[in-house]
């Protein structure tokens, strides 16, 4: 059995709708209804619901959290394949380039998803990106990566490209 360390931190993927509001926002981590969509034999999956907001609104000390987190998972028992990180798309290279200066040896793949659209709305890409994230920590080498879309991209260099609304290398 695998084990893979989901941690939560919010973003554009598990925001929801309120209908008497009309607000799209980040109120709780919407991972469980996620996860209980998939089907993962052979995979256990722990959830660590670090934080929900939008990754725009990350602070240095926010990324020290995730950092810290991260290094916890990682020595944790039972010992992890990997860690997935939920997170906002618009600073998600920031915080993939703070993982990889800060965990230096990275120990094992820390792999960092997100998506354009909420899991809650129609097209979204939030579900493929969460299954390609929990089945790249059993593939990838111990580093760094941004999974989304098709790819794993190692860092440093990965960036968000807003024209075709997915991640690159520089």
């Amino acid at each position: 059995m695998r084990h893979v360390v989901l941690i939560t931190t919010g973003g554009t993927i598990e925001k929801t709708y309120d209908e008497t509001t009309g607000d799209l926002n980040n109120r709780r981590s919407i991972v469980g209804r996620m996860l209980r969509r998939l089907r993962l034999d052979d995979v256990s999956v722990s959830i660590n619901e670090l934080m929900s907001k939008d990754s725009l609104l990350l602070t240095d000390d926010d990324r020290k959290r995730i950092v810290a987190t991260v290094r916890i998972a990682a020595g944790g028992a039972p010992a992890p394949s990997g860690v997935v990180v939920l997170h906002g798309t618009d600073t998600l290279s920031l915080t993939g380039e703070t993982l990889l200066a800060e965990l230096d040896p990275v120990p094992l793949p820390v792999v960092l998803t997100g998506a354009m659209r909420p899991f809650e709305m129609k097209h979204s890409d939030a579900l493929q990106n969460l299954t390609e994230a929990i089945f790249a920590t059993g593939v990838l080498a111990p580093g760094v990566y941004c999974v989304a879309h098709g790819k794993a991209l190692a860092f440093p260099g990965v960036v968000k490209d807003r024209v075709r609304r997915t991640f690159t290398k520089a």
